[in-house]
């Protein structure tokens, strides 16, 4: 084999070791099964692409490519669904809308009941800095599929402040 056949070959393995493709993805109803504990509209799936975010540890996902800097996954919230209010204290988190609409709120930290709110749709990114809780819920009667970026390669749990309906709600 000659040296250009063995860097052709490398870059082969090396393009296939970078890509996740659409086929290849779950929708995981389970990592965030828990927050259901606090009613049915706070189902949602999460489908991973690097790492897998602050869901918890999916090390034996062998369908993830490994986080190095961020993490990367799309979340399926279902019509009429919420994302609870929580809080990164560690990273911002970036939600870019691919279907549907989703309203996205920030709660003011010394008081979560204070909010600004906007409605995202098609194409539209939101990028919440670190310590800003923050919460999502769907308009209108189309499921919402956005991609979430996390700016860690492994961030930590969320919590989730007192005015959260899932504060209390524990992951087992």
């Amino acid at each position: 084999m000659t040296a250009s056949q063995t860097t052709n070959a490398h870059l082969e393995d090396l393009i296939d070791s970078c890509i996740a493709s659409k086929e290849s993805r779950h929708e995981d109803w389970d990592t965030l099964a828990f927050q259901a504990k606090a009613g049915d509209e706070f189902r949602r799936a999460q489908i991973r692409y690097i790492g897998s975010g602050a869901t918890g540890n999916h090390d034996g996902d062998s369908r993830t490519l490994p986080s190095e800097h961020f993490t990367f996954s799309n979340m399926k919230l279902p019509a009429g669904a919420i994302g609870p209010e929580h809080t990164h204290h560690d990273v911002e988190e970036v939600f870019f809308v691919l279907e549907g609409q989703l309203e996205v709120s920030v709660h003011d930290v010394e008081d979560g009941t204070k909010t600004a709110t906007r409605t995202l749709g098609y194409r539209d990114l939101v990028r919440v800095p670190a310590g800003v809780p923050r919460s999502l819920r769907t308009v209108g009667d189309q499921d919402a599929l956005f991609c979430v970026i996390i700016g860690a390669q492994k961030p930590q749990i969320p919590t989730y402040p007192p005015t959260s309906p899932m504060h209390g709600v524990t992951r087992d």
